[in-house]
């Protein structure tokens, strides 16, 4: 999930405060309970900050991989103004990266130590973005329906306890709304089009179902430490909770395009004493393909990877020809 804490699943529930100071911990979460907002040089819980670093690195990672299925529809894009707004929309995601990379910088990671561990396979980065944009309505349902998703997840997390990240949240959010407009202008567009447009906009959309459900991250009933990281506000909701609130606001979108969600179970709860109306009810994820694809075997893996490290090859010589070995090496403002 973008920007979603991860816990070692094998790590004892009670080891991540293990040895931290009572005192200071009564009065980290006293802040955090009072709405304060915690920054780089305050004292944190180790386990905050680890989780933090790896959510926020998680999230930058996304942004950068993120824009590779949609940057090879540029030059192929329909017309000159779809093709420029997509550039824009491109140039953007990788402008949220830099903003995620100073954002956890300022927690003790350097952004060399960031790209390497990216490269190398080590860090994680959104499971979305592991498969294939086979056609230009593909890009389109990536620019609704997944940068949707990814804004449930940003605007919740803006609201979270740790300064640079919420700051750097509050902007991306910002222009994260406009590249939703951007993607469901152009699947209305197909879906009100031509009997081709609609079925090629139906089969996009039947590829990313699957993913999309995957987005949110592991069913509560399989996540660790969910209660500890939203008491310190590392994560503002549960991912199924996220998930519910992704299928209230956009299947009925869908619908209304005349557009059909491949999944037979999935309906909703009639419930007149809650004000959304109901939970939904809808097929399990397939949680074997998550944990394959995150693990490296997804169908484009490699070849994101593969781009990713050329790009940080290529550009080497002007990192080194900018860099003077007696400049001391300064964090980002916060």
């Amino acid at each position: 999930m973008y920007g979603n804490a991860y816990i070692d699943p094998n790590e004892k529930p009670k080891s991540i405060l293990d040895g931290e100071d009572p005192i200071k911990l009564a009065e980290f979460e006293a802040r955090i309970a009072r709405g304060e907002k915690i920054e780089p040089k305050d004292w944190m819980p180790r386990e905050y900050r680890k989780q933090l670093i790896r959510m926020i690195e998680q999230h930058a990672h996304s942004e950068i991989i993120g824009a590779l299925p949609e940057g090879t529809w540029i030059t192929r894009a329909p017309g000159f103004k779809r093709k420029m707004a997509l550039m824009a929309k491109v140039q953007d995601e990788v402008g949220h990266a830099q903003l995620l990379y100073s954002a956890a910088e300022t927690l003790g990671k350097s952004r060399e130590e960031m790209t390497n561990d990216l490269i190398t396979g080590k860090s994680k980065y959104s499971n979305v973005f592991n498969y294939p944009a086979y056609t230009w309505a593909d890009a389109c349902i990536i620019a609704w329906l997944i940068d949707a998703g990814a804004i449930i997840n940003q605007v919740a997390n803006a609201k979270g306890s740790y300064g640079p990240y919420c700051r750097a949240l509050d902007r991306i959010c910002t222009e994260e709304s406009f590249h939703l407009k951007y993607g469901h202008d152009n699947v209305v567009t197909l879906a009100t089009g031509t009997p081709i447009q609609r079925k090629m906009v139906q089969e996009a959309l039947n590829r990313w179902w699957p993913p999309i459900m995957h987005f949110f991250g592991p069913s509560d009933k399989i996540s660790n430490h969910t209660e500890i990281l939203m008491r310190w506000k590392v994560k503002m909701a549960t991912n199924d909770d996220m998930r519910q609130q992704f299928l209230n606001m956009y299947v009925p979108k869908i619908w209304d395009l005349g557009l059909t969600v491949p999944d037979a179970n999935l309906k909703k709860n009639e419930d007149p004493d809650n004000k959304s109306g109901g939970k939904w009810d809808y097929t399990e994820p397939d949680w074997d393909e998550f944990k394959r694809v995150i693990n490296g075997d997804g169908p484009c893996n490699a070849e994101r990877l593969a781009v990713r490290r050329m790009a940080e090859e290529r550009g080497r010589w002007v990192r080194e020809a900018l860099m003077n070995k007696n400049e001391k090496y300064v964090l980002p403002l916060a």
